[in-house]
């Protein structure tokens, strides 16, 4: 109930001409402060008129005015400040911690708009769109903002995990650039797994054999875990093994325990796969960032990261398969997986990297990036499909997915622009003394 009321008195949908204080005081909201998400009173630097003075401080709200002094605000120093009390109920009168007493106002919750805001709650986790009508209504323009707001949130919780890697190696670009392409291969099933793999196998060394793909292969396959032990003397998974034997003592590598997953995957998706394409993306770089920098198109991504897979892998998709002598080889990543790359490797590697060098070129360019990839096609964005947001972009698709985890499904209505809408389209105020 709080965090309603946080909402209607920051949005003001409950502030009308003619307000009093429950003393009876005239009282105007200039400005209702800005919300404070630490400790201490809720909004800071408010400005509110009561009579024919004017205040400037800080706002606590409270359902009941009790609340106060079950708080322990009047023991707490940093509660001098506050200038007004709001409160749904005014069951007592409070005071500050120097003595003053503080105005205060009721503020209660209209029942039409807490009953709404639950059902609003209640539905947005469910595979439905309980807003959908609301969507229809708002103007273009404030609908395009949000989507704008949703994807630029997005793409900068990408940039933060960016970031956050590379504070952990000491600011290597290089081999951050190299766990977030692991990772990214993952494709959300080995996401995690994949991390694991490049953690555990850092790319100082594999850069020291990168002219040789076998060597390559096998340290990477031998840390996976997904190398074999007992393969025919003359097989290519045992030529892996013997390399890597002979690399794990050379770097005392110690593989990781990886929970790979692989039930109700198509083969083509296979870890393994996964795997040896790392490996040949690494072998046909010696700067992976810089390639990645250098990244202006879809094509230009298909010519780094979708290395056609030869030789053994060209037919296998694990190391029981039986490949085919002859076998052409394949490209190992389909369109939308190349569009995946683009989304959560280059873009958010591009846009970190601007961010540190202050070069607005390079993040214009991952955004436009966005712009020109098709859009994703998901159980997410297609719960959007009849309404009249237009999915016609990459840019689109990823704003719709933010909106949907970070704030549907966590039913987050209050800080979404579409729950604001419709609150604010079906708000019937009580009236407020």
């Amino acid at each position: 109930m709080e965090t309603l009321m946080h909402y209607l008195w920051a949005n003001r949908l409950q502030l009308r001409p003619g307000m009093t204080t429950v003393d009876n005081q005239p009282i105007e909201i200039i400005d209702p402060g800005r919300l404070n998400t630490d400790s201490g009173p809720d909004f800071f630097n408010a400005k509110i008129r009561i009579g024919s003075e004017t205040w400037a401080g800080n706002i606590e709200i409270h359902v009941r005015a009790s609340d106060w002094l079950r708080h322990g605000h009047q023991d707490d120093r940093a509660y001098d400040t506050v200038i007004l009390h709001v409160v749904g109920l005014s069951d007592t009168r409070i005071t500050a911690p120097d003595g003053r007493v503080i105005p205060q106002i009721e503020m209660p919750c209209d029942q039409a708009t807490i009953a709404q805001l639950a059902e609003l709650k209640s539905g947005a986790p469910s595979e439905s769109l309980p807003c959908a009508a609301t969507i229809e209504t708002m103007e273009p323009m404030y609908l395009s903002d949000w989507l704008s707001a949703l994807a630029y949130e997005r793409i900068y919780e990408k940039v933060d995990r960016v970031e956050e890697i590379r504070s952990r190696l000491n600011g290597d670009w290089e081999e951050t650039a190299y766990i977030t392409l692991a990772r990214a291969l993952g494709f959300n099933t080995n996401s995690e797994p994949f991390e694991r793999l490049a953690r555990a196998t850092p790319l100082r060394i594999l850069r020291k054999h990168a002219d040789d793909p076998l060597i390559l292969e096998a340290i990477l396959m031998g840390q996976s875990g997904l190398l074999p032990t007992d393969a025919p003397n003359d097989s290519y998974p045992a030529a892996l093994r013997r390399e890597y034997d002979f690399m794990a003592v050379k770097f005392s590598l110690e593989p990781p325990t990886i929970q790979w997953k692989m039930s109700r995957m198509r083969p083509a998706n296979f870890p393994h796969r996964r795997i040896a394409l790392l490996s040949r993306i690494l072998s046909r770089t010696s700067s992976l960032m810089s390639h990645i920098l250098s990244v202006k198109s879809y094509d230009d991504a298909v010519v780094l990261f979708s290395q056609p897979l030869t030789g053994f892998w060209s037919s296998a998709s694990t190391f029981s398969s039986r490949p085919e002598t002859d076998a052409a080889p394949r490209t190992a990543l389909s369109r939308s997986s190349v569009m995946s790359l683009i989304i959560n490797v280059v873009v958010p590697l591009k846009v970190a990297w601007a961010d540190r060098h202050d070069t607005e070129r390079l993040s214009d360019e991952a955004i436009e990036m966005l712009y020109a990839v098709s859009p994703e096609d998901n159980r997410l964005t297609r719960l959007f499909a009849d309404t009249k947001i237009r999915h016609d972009s990459a840019f689109v698709s990823q704003a719709l997915i933010q909106l949907r985890r970070r704030y549907c499904e966590t039913s987050d209505c209050l800080r979404c622009r579409i729950g604001h809408r419709a609150l604010k389209s079906n708000f019937a105020a009580r009236p407020t003394r």
